[in-house]
């Protein structure tokens, strides 16, 4: 049987010509050759025992393939076996199969499905399918693998807008008389000198042209056009012969007399000699020229850039026009030299001047690269990006519509890293590390070998949402079912495809497919790789209820909606592996998808005519829309979106389809999957966002909002095992570049999490951390950042235009440049919020303020209510042209920057990397309630230095509703603190959380009658950390005070015991250890101590035994404004004294470096090469200086041997 078997093979290989392959699918002997031909009308199905050869193109109504058929695209060896596939669907059920190419034996001839048909078509509708589909149901098989490709790279030269660092140069006028001139910078095609000699009125002018020709330095490029008459005064023999001597010309154009003007351009390059020069004429005649005399030569600068100069003049008779022009456009390795080959001049000199026939000259000039721009890339992706293929390149800007797509030319001189476009870029893509951050485009390949699409109308009509947008919407998709038998899916383009009127109708979409892995029962787990997902009408690939799944290599562009989308919170173990997602807009299916006028206009599933809110239930589109936490994300791009790059949210149930499967996803408490070497820019609202949920219930009277709208009640808290009782799990954001987000560059909140290797640059905000919560409900969780970089305004300015709205100076030298949110906007690098936070070993570069806004190293969260903690800590920091904090002040953005947050803004300089001394804190200038004789004032800051011992006291009031705080510190009385609290001021309970120096006696003043209950909790308290508090109460007022320990994780209270008298304030500090209080009834004050009895643990707000409270219940009938600062100061009035002396300064910088991968070399300098080889610079790791500089002709032992041994060690 198995020689049989063999001759069989032998004898099909003999007969095609082409060596068989088990590894090729359309290698099967058991297929048989089918040529359908276009059957538009016909259903076909293939069935059990038909196992085909797809040869050729065809067309049907729709494919189905059951019970063991197989349809396979025929293929061949060069690649010339292109079939075309159109139908209205293709369903594959249990045991069909469709293969186009194999994983070791990929397709290289062009593959395409065409998906037809229109939302209104009247005819019925697949079961959970729909229309325009190919549809994967249990037990069938899926196989594309078309030729491998790099899917995308990055730049490694910066593209200028127009493809010219000089930005090019056009100009164009009318009736221009004379000689227009432009001279150009052969090396970098500047415009150097831009004339016009009047020689036909002025012998003068004649002279003053001839002399600067004269005078210009070899190589350099002049370009000559006449505009309107240019002759009079070059007419004189002389002059005329001494000006073509000048352009080298071999022979003069002694032309008949009688013949006017002719148009005439020439681009030439000085001292080059005859065959450097291109030069037209066109002869005048009947009141007209014959056509446009055009000149053009070819140049590159030295960067390698290419570019071409041209020259045109013509007239023309009536409406027409005498034109030139020149033009610079791009090409490689052409040297011009100065010359003509004939010379309109010389023969005018015989002529006669009539008058001007009816007309107009026109004369202008042009710079740009068409054509000629050649990309330089990270990865060697020639031969198999191809000419013809289109590419987009990422916007390295803030706004994300300044990606743009090109059609790649051939370009035989071009290296593998190499690939030349069609037309030139609008805008400026960064291709370098700038800074220290990497901002290098990335460069995506959208063309296939294996193309399906949805065939589209030419505009919008029925029910495809054309309120919202007037093109087609209503694609292609693919739908893959539980259970199927094999699905992988390499290097294939998507085009066309989702339906956004439809849900469940994506690109591609796995929907409820559970494990898809091993852990499945899959052997050869399912992947998705390389896949080109572009001008999608509804997300890019859908996750639904499915784990395992590999995704890598993937690009998504140009999509409605979240593009790589996790759908129903449950779906777990899918790793995201090297993918691009770029030019996400927003959709109209979820109302996270949604922007502001969308959501505000989708009202059918809201309660009752509610209107949605966009800030706080929708705008939240997103490139990676992450569902879950255990999830992973390695090295993948999302390169713009109209709200967030990767957001990660927290359903509290699972939702959609999956509703009920799991009640309790425990998302919130689940541990952060890998997040290694992820990059995010060019987003409106932030780069990474991890924080809120989604509403799982129905909209309703008591909710009317919809259901799955955005939700701010989930907090990320990871633990082990997503259980709360275990210990906590860090999440780790390793290596992440957010760079040009408008307003973040990452907002984290929750705990514990850790950003390492990190860098943000030309964000609005850098980084903001938001706590898990607040005390009570916080267990004390920390954020930490170490080993990052921060740039405030980098070298990287952007391009003015692509949807950016805001322009203006800014950076170290006051360029103009893109600027995030508005030209006034305070940029922040480190933003401090909630806390408590660890900032260490990290940099800061580049956060100068302008005379427009205030802009700083390390900030606040702006118009903060919101609790602060003294334990945010910042060590081992340096800073580099850079104000290091900023406290705000009264204007616009901070508005009166009075609200309790704002007011209690503090943080620890633990080693004094930020003010110069050690152990310090830094607070506002205002904020008497922190501060001692011997603190230092910085009024650039806002800010103080001061030493102490910090903790907060939370205060919670009950019965008396819209009341301030009023807080003195005896040292102070006369600047208290004025909190207004957190909670709206109708609300008849109250917090306030004031910051207080330890070992300090305060009073608490009301704007109204004085709280029925008020309860004294100790944050941040250290044991034996201590304050004397007096509560300001009327004369007759009785209390039953009461202090216990709350244990939050169980809601119990321990330790509870009463509180005694005390006859005096006296008696009452020479036992400060005892649980009493004394009520000074003449003045209205109860005093008594809060001390902490037991110590911290960790970064956690209470004590290890839980939160030590004092609960104060009064007794009063008096409704009196209760304020007793009148009377009680100067009585209780102490002298201020510090509790800790203030350190020294420190004179001396810090020498250690701020992150093992942050090097910055402030020094500069400019070197001319005549010979080839190799520049060695040796730089100082922990001073950025260059220490010695070296060059070698070539690698030898003589350079080798400086590699071992020259370089001093330090």
């Amino acid at each position: 049987m198995g020689a049989l078997l063999l001759t069989i093979i032998l004898v099909l290989s003999l007969t095609s010509g082409e060596v068989l392959d088990a590894n090729c699918p359309d290698h099967n002997p058991s297929l048989s050759g089918w040529n359908p031909g276009h059957q538009p009308d016909n259903a076909v199905v293939v069935k059990k025992g038909h196992l085909l050869r797809l040869d050729s193109s065809a067309t049907f109504y729709s494919l189905t393939i059951q019970s063991g058929g197989q349809v396979v695209f025929a293929d061949n060896a060069d690649g010339s076996k292109n079939i075309t596939l159109r139908t209205r669907h293709i369903l594959i059920e249990d045991g069909g199969a469709l293969h186009i190419g194999g994983p070791k034996c990929r397709y290289r001839s062009f593959a395409t499905i065409a998906l037809v048909g229109r939302s209104d078509d009247k005819v019925p509708e697949v079961p959970s399918l729909g229309r325009k589909f190919i549809g994967v149901q249990g037990g069938g098989t899926l196989e594309l693998h078309g030729t491998k490709r790099v899917s995308w790279s990055l730049l490694t030269r910066s593209v200028p807008a127009t493809g010219l660092a000089s930005g090019g140069h056009t100009f164009q006028r009318n009736f221009s008389r004379g000689i227009n001139l432009r001279v150009f910078d052969q090396d970098t095609a500047d415009l150097l000198l831009s004339e016009r000699y009047d020689t036909h009125d002025s012998r003068n002018e004649s002279h003053q042209l001839t002399q600067l020709l004269r005078s210009l330095p070899a190589g350099r490029i002049v370009t000559l056009a006449v505009g309107d008459s240019a002759v009079k005064k070059m007419c004189v023999k002389p002059l005329c012969i001494e000006f073509l001597s000048f352009l080298h010309l071999s022979h003069f154009c002694l032309h008949p007399p009688g013949l006017l003007r002719q148009a005439w351009a020439l681009v030439s390059v000085v001292d080059g000699g005859n065959t450097s020069c291109s030069e037209d004429i066109k002869e005048h005649e009947n009141h007209d020229t014959g056509g446009r005399a055009l000149a053009r030569r070819n140049f590159t600068t030295v960067d390698g850039v290419g570019f071409s100069v041209t020259a045109y003049s013509e007239w023309k008779n009536g409406e027409g026009q005498f034109k030139h022009s020149f033009s610079v456009d791009v090409l490689n390795d052409i040297h011009v030299v100065l010359c003509c080959t004939s010379c309109f001049f010389y023969m005018k000199c015989y002529a006669r001047f009539p008058l001007f026939p009816l007309g107009i000259a026109i004369s202008g000039f042009q710079v740009d690269a068409v054509d000629q721009v050649v990309l330089n890339l990270q990865d060697e992706v020639r031969p198999t990006w191809k000419p013809g293929d289109r590419i987009v390149v990422a916007s390295t800007d803030y706004s994300m519509h300044q990606a743009e797509e090109f059609t790649l030319l051939p370009c035989p001189l071009c290296t593998s890293r190499q690939v030349r476009i069609q037309g030139k870029p609008q805008y400026h893509h960064v291709g370098e590390i700038i800074d220290g951050v990497d901002m290098r485009a990335e460069v995506a390949l959208l063309s296939k070998n294996i193309l399906i699409y949805g065939e589209m109308e030419k505009a919008c009509y029925g029910n495809n949402k054309c309120q919202f947008y007037n093109h087609d919407t209503y694609g292609g998709h693919i739908k893959i079912f539980s259970n199927f038998s094999s699905v992988h899916l390499s290097y294939v383009e998507l085009r066309n495809m989702g339906q956004q009127g439809e849900t469940g109708r994506y690109p591609l979409h796995f929907h409820m497919c559970g494990d898809v892995d091993q852990k499945g029962g899959y052997w050869e787990p399912t992947y998705v790789d390389g896949l080109s997902i572009h001008h999608s009408f509804s997300r890019c690939l859908s996750i639904h209820a499915t784990n395992g799944l590999l995704v890598k290599n993937t690009v998504g562009y140009d999509t409605l909606g979240h593009c790589f989308f996790l759908e129903d919170g449950i779906e777990q173990r899918n790793t995201f592996y090297h993918n691009l997602g770029l030019l996400t807009r927003p959709g109209t299916l979820l109302p996270t998808d949604r922007n502001d006028t969308v959501c505000s206009s989708i009202k059918d599933k809201v309660y009752k005519g509610y209107t949605p809110l966009p800030s706080t239930e929708c705008k939240a589109v997103s490139t990676f829309w992450i569902a879950n936490p255990n999830n992973n994300l390695i090295s993948n791009a999302a390169a713009g979106s109209q709200d967030a790059g990767i957001w990660f949210v927290f359903h509290s149930s699972s939702t959609g389809d999956s509703h009920g499967l799991v009640p309790e996803t425990k998302a919130e408490l689940t541990p952060l999957g890998i997040f290694y070497n992820n990059r995010v820019h060019s987003n409106f609202k932030a780069g990474l966002f991890i924080d809120k949920g989604v509403k799982t219930s129905n909209a309703s009277a008591a909710d009317p909002r919809e259901y799955l709208c955005l939700d701010n009640s989930a907090r990320f808290r990871p633990h082990q095992n997503s259980d709360p009782s275990h210990p906590r799990v860090a999440a780790v954001i390793d290596t992440l570049i957010s760079f040009k987000n408008n307003d973040l560059g990452a907002w984290i909140r929750g705990g514990d999490i850790i950003i390492q290797n990190s860098g943000f640059a030309d964000n609005g905000v850098g980084l903001s951390f938001a706590s898990d919560g607040s005390y009570p409900k916080d267990e004390g969780s920390s954020q930490e950042v170490l080993q990052s970089l921060f740039v405030g305004e980098s070298q990287n300015r952007g391009t003015n235009g692509g949807q950016n709205k805001y322009w203006g100076p800014g950076g170290s030298d006051g360029k103009m440049r893109t600027l995030p949110r508005n030209r006034t906007f305070p940029i922040r690098g480190f933003q401090i919020y909630d806390g408590p936070v660890r900032l260490t070993q990290s940099t800061f570069r580049g956060f100068l303020p302008t005379p427009e806004r205030y802009t700083s190293a390390v900030g606040f969260n702006l118009k903060n209510t919101w609790q602060l903690t003294p334990r945010n800590n910042l060590s081992q920091l340096s800073f580099h042209s850079t104000l290091q904090t900023f406290f705000g002040r009264p204007g616009q953005w901070f508005e009166d920057n009075d609200l309790d947050g704002d007011k209690n803004s503090i943080f620890h300089d633990v080693d004094g990397s930020v003010t110069g001394y050690k152990d310090s804190y830094v607070g506002r200038a205002d904020n008497r309630l922190i501060q001692h004789p011997g603190c230092v004032n910085v009024s650039q800051w806002s800010g103080v230095i001061c030493s102490g011992r910090y903790a907060q006291v939370y205060i919670q009031t009950q019965g008396a509703p819209s009341l301030s705080l009023s807080i003195c510190r005896d040292e102070y009385p006369d600047a208290p603190l004025v909190l207004r609290g957190i909670n709206s001021q109708r609300a008849q309970s109250q917090q306030y959380q004031p910051i207080l120096m330890m070992s300090k006696s305060y009073t608490l003043h009301w704007s109204g009658p004085a709280p029925r209950e008020v309860v004294l909790s100790l944050i941040n308290f250290d044991k034996d950390d201590w304050v004397l508090v007096g509560l300001c109460y009327p004369s007759e007022t009785t209390f039953q005070i009461m202090a216990d320990i709350n244990d939050r994780q169980s809601n119990t209270f321990d330790d509870i015991i009463d509180y005694g008298t005390m006859s005096s304030l006296a008696e009452l500090m020479k036992k400060p250890m005892e649980r009493k209080y004394f009520f000074d009834r003449t003045v209205g004050l109860l005093w008594l101590y809060l001390r902490a009895r037991h110590g911290r643990d960790g970064h956690s707000y209470c004590s290890v035994k839980g939160c030590e409270r004092v609960k104060i219940m009064a007794t009063t009938s008096s409704k009196q404004t209760c304020n007793c600062a009148a009377k009680a100061y100067p009585k209780y009035s102490k002298a201020p004294s510090a509790v800790i002396p203030m350190p020294a300064f420190n004179t001396t910088p810090s020498q250690q470096t701020s992150g093992h991968n942050l090097i910055y070399i402030h020094t500069s300098w400019k070197m001319s090469f005549s010979q080839p080889g190799y520049f060695l610079v040796t730089v100082d790791a922990c001073s950025g200086k260059v220490t010695k500089k070296t060059s070698f002709s070539k690698m030898d032992a003589k350079m080798e041997q400086y590699l071992k041994t020259g370089i001093p060690k330090r």
